[in-house]
């Protein structure tokens, strides 16, 4: 795809089309900081769109400077257009978010747009990113996961994405349990403030825990809920010191796991003096990795059994 230069200039505000603002995330702490960064040194980026060729111009980026300008009363805010074509101007949108890339919930979204009301397939997608199949198809299928009310909540900012990505999406795929419960789960603790640590040990203690645990967290008793499973998991001093050194380790290794499976997807890791150090890195990670699984499936066996 030949790429065009985008044309800046200064648009009324009140003339934006707004209709790609649920594609994405909000942050309310984000939200605050540009607020005052736009009162001391106005705005910075343009906003960016697509000009239709009736006048339209659809916002595609820049939905928090839009809302700050609105608070602010700014009529006039600066302007980049992708050009005229609509589903061309996503494509540009996530190719072009290098320096704040797109979330991968947010790159999900706007390929399901592409798929659904442009009718472009994944292999459309696929090469007008320059991205393969399966990485369209990853994110094509995170979306059919989520319910419309999950959705809703992670879009707004009330749950955290990497809570949904990380700890609700491996209870989701278990059969066991049914996406009502899910949003059930995302009622009771969206929106309250948690850290993802507390978000993941009330998920562990509603979906793995005792029946008293799990009706307590659904009588909103979320304070006393986070106690009691700090306690439980705060109960290492019963153990030797090799047996703490272990659990702490395997905890460091479950969380880097987790970080570097979400910042691995990172398209700004990419300097060549990155890649040459990480494939050295990555190349003792692979080496090691058969050996490691069969321990930990091992050690989990044997805990299993007692």
């Amino acid at each position: 795809m030949v790429e065009k230069r985008t044309l800046r200039s200064h648009v009324e505000i009140n003339n934006l089309d707004l209709r790609y603002e649920k594609f994405r995330l909000k942050s309310k702490r984000i939200e605050r900081a540009l607020l005052a960064s736009i009162i001391e040194h106005d705005i910075q980026e343009p906003l960016k769109g697509i000009d239709l060729g009736d006048g339209t111009k659809i916002l595609l980026d820049g939905f928090k400077r839009y809302r700050c300008a609105k608070k602010l009363n700014i009529g006039m805010v600066p302007y980049s257009s992708f050009g005229s074509d609509e589903p061309l101007g996503i494509i540009k949108l996530i190719r072009n978010s290098i320096a704040r890339p797109l979330t991968i919930l947010e790159q999900a979204k706007m390929i399901d747009e592409l798929k659904k009301v442009h009718g472009m397939t994944h292999g459309d997608i696929a090469d007008l990113l320059q991205k393969s199949k399966a990485w369209v198809s990853m994110r094509a299928g995170i979306l059919g996961e989520m319910s419309e009310y999950v959705a809703k909540r992670v879009f707004n900012g009330d749950f955290p994405v990497y809570s949904f990505m990380y700890t609700l999406r491996k209870f989701i795929r278990m059969n066991s349990i049914r996406k009502n419960e899910i949003d059930e789960f995302v009622k009771l603790v969206a929106g309250k403030g948690l850290s993802i640590r507390d978000i993941e040990l009330l998920a562990n203690g509603f979906f793995k825990g005792s029946d008293n645990l799990r009706q307590q967290i659904k009588e909103g008793h979320i304070t006393w809920g986070l106690n009691q499973l700090k306690k439980i998991s705060g109960r290492t001093t019963e153990c030797t010191n090799a047996e703490q050194k272990m659990l702490r380790d395997l905890e460091s290794v479950q969380r880097y796991m987790q970080k570097i499976t979400y910042s691995a997807r990172n398209d700004r890791l990419g300097s060549d003096i990155f890649q040459v150090q990480a494939s050295l890195l990555v190349q003792g990670v692979i080496d090691i990795m058969d050996n490691f699984i069969i321990a930990v499936r091992d050690l989990y066996d044997r805990c299993e059994q007692a």
